[in-house]
């Protein structure tokens, strides 16, 4: 699987550990930065840059790694498409699949360890959207919205 990641300064460690991690599990890996500790680098940019790349890339899944999470999902949800879940174990990571069709997991590098954060991660990509009709039925909603909400921006002749 195709999976796009990107992380702040906050998260460039754990980022690194899992773009090694995940490439050694055969998932095809896009690092979207940072490509260098910058203790001053700002995370829109990175989780922006994920997030177009997860909707434009049919079947692939997105990370984005802060230091809480919270900034990067919100981030990564200003993406039309993207469904980004803040997962803090791996319960919610599976849940934002099962019943959100999840496309992008948010990690807070500074709330786990390594370990944990792994597993988080394994959690999200290994497990399937259900596709009960409840579920798919309010992420039509939430698509229907922003279909509703860029054809309202749209200039009339």
């Amino acid at each position: 699987m195709r999976v796009h990641i990107a992380a702040d300064h906050a998260g460039y460690e754990l980022k690194t550990h899992l773009v090694e991690h995940l490439g050694a599990a055969g998932h095809d890996v896009v690092d979207h930065g940072a490509h260098e500790y910058d203790a001053l680098d700002d995370y829109p940019a990175f989780c922006l840059a994920a997030g177009e790349a997860v909707v434009a890339d049919a079947g692939s899944l997105g990370i984005v790694i802060g230091g809480s999470g919270n900034g990067e999902q919100i981030a990564a949800n200003k993406v039309d498409g993207v469904r980004a879940a803040l997962a803090w174990n791996e319960e919610i990571a599976r849940l934002g699949r099962q019943h959100n069709d999840a496309n992008v997991v948010a990690v807070g590098a500074r709330q786990h360890s390594v370990d944990e954060s792994v597993a988080i991660v394994d959690a999200f990509l290994a497990e399937p959207f259900s596709g009960d009709g409840r579920h798919q039925r309010r992420i039509d909603q939430m698509a229907q919205y922003e279909a509703d909400r860029g054809a309202a921006a749209e200039p009339t002749a």
